[in-house]
């Protein structure tokens, strides 16, 4: 009992130190912010910022050996290959749903809100898009198989390539676990690697007040508190339509885990703020895999699982992506039928499968959709001075999804357990 206390509180300290570092961050971006020259700020902001990079590339260290001997050794305990495509199956159900509902929540407040209008947003100001719109070609089928099926796991890992990993895994772990006996050791031996990576994890994290401390400075010496105020509008009818997904996800989730669902996001709490707070939800997967093994799901399908929610299951982009579509055109006064915007909301439920690992991935298939529907895709520009903030909303609804996905389909398979109490 004793060391279950001091482990808690080493959590509760690492919340702390967390929420600590979000609040000096903030304090000391907008000091540098108001006091410095444009040429400080900018080499202030490049620097202090290495602080996440680092914690983001140490996480990036762990996930592609983490997902590739999870789903192993998740399959293999599965035992066949029927049971891998029954809880696939019931994944792919919540993955699919869980896309539409997010796709819809952002379509109708952003319709019922209409942030773009009357925006006093420079509609002109749209230089920094160029980076982007160069990237709008990655999204042809071809590259889309490209980014899919894998010629090389090794040049996968190398580029913590996701989903390429993910098809292998699910390749290797089927064929082992259909070697019978005989691949135990294999198995055996990826679970322990499994565990002495999860054992880093518990280091890394210790390095993220830092790393929040780092991210927020950089952000607001940049931007200053000022850039909420001309973007107030939108950034309210996003927190609401944020708010409304997590209304609707955790009512689903109490509809079928009961008041469970409390505990859930009790024991998800730091792997969300750090989330939030890095505007990285990958840089708690590792952790996620602990907090709910913890809660009771069984290893075998939170291997399975979470890694296939961080490619097909991300709530909180989803969401954004109709609401910064519909605003943009908006913006340029352009009137929308609501057959093209249900359109919109099937074509972005198609092409944004997959998007995990892509930098900026969200802001690329905006653009690509607003060039598919006339749309002036440069207007994309205008949501780059709030998209960091907006990330930091998006990375946490991600996390709480896929946690949510988890569980869910962990309680459907009758292989939720009551919370694991530390014992050591």
């Amino acid at each position: 009992m004793e060391i279950k206390e001091t482990k808690n509180s080493a959590g509760n300290k690492l919340f702390y130190y967390i929420v600590l570092s979000l609040i000096l961050g903030i304090i000391l971006g907008q000091c540098v912010h108001m006091f410095c020259p444009l040429r400080v700020m900018t080499l202030v902001a490049e620097n202090i910022k290495l602080l996440g990079t680092i914690f983001i590339r140490l996480i990036q260290m762990i996930v592609a050996p983490l997902v590739f001997c999870t789903i192993v050794v998740g399959i293999t305990k599965m035992g066949d290959a029927k049971m891998v495509g029954r809880i696939g199956g019931k994944a792919l159900l919540w993955f699919i749903s869980a896309t539409l509902v997010s796709l819809s929540i952002g379509l109708i407040w952003v319709n019922v809100l209409q942030p773009g209008a009357d925006s006093g947003i420079d509609i002109h100001n749209t230089a920094s898009a160029k980076e982007l719109l160069g990237k709008t070609q990655e999204l042809s089928l071809a590259e889309f198989v490209n980014h899919v099926v894998p010629k090389s796991l090794f040049e996968a890992l190398a580029h913590n390539e996701i989903l390429q990993i993910l098809v292998f895994a699910v390749i290797f772990g089927i064929a082992l676990g259909s070697y019978g006996e005989k691949g135990l050791p294999i198995s055996r031996a990826l679970d322990t690697i499994t565990h002495v990576i999860l054992k880093i994890v518990g280091y890394v994290m210790w390095v993220a007040p830092a790393a929040v401390f780092g991210t927020v400075t950089a952000a607001v010496a940049m931007h200053g508190l000022s850039i909420f105020k001309v973007y107030a509008h939108f950034l309210l009818a996003f927190v609401i339509g944020i708010a409304t997904l997590w209304v609707v996800l955790i009512l689903v989730g109490y509809v079928i885990l009961g008041k469970r669902v409390w505990s859930l996001i009790k024991i998800i709490g730091n792997p969300l703020l750090i989330a939030f707070s890095t505007s990285s939800s990958e840089a708690v997967f590792p952790k996620l895999v602990q907090e709910l093994e913890r809660f009771g799901c069984k290893s075998k399908i939170v291997s399975f699982i979470l890694p296939l929610g961080y490619s097909f299951n991300l709530d909180g982009s989803m969401m954004y992506m109709t609401f910064a579509s519909i605003f943009i055109a908006q913006l340029y006064g352009i009137e929308m039928s609501l057959s093209s915007q249900i359109v919109m909301l099937l074509v972005l439920m198609l092409t944004s499968k997959g998007i995990a690992g892509v930098p900026r991935a969200s802001l690329i298939i905006i653009v690509a959709t607003c060039s598919m529907f006339g749309i002036p895709p440069e207007g994309v520009a205008l949501l780059l001075p709030i998209d960091h903030f907006c990330d930091m909303a998006r990375s946490m609804t991600n996390v709480l999804g896929n946690a949510l996905a988890t569980t869910v389909v962990s309680k459907w398979e009758g292989d939720l357990d009551a919370p694991v109490v530390d014992s050591e």
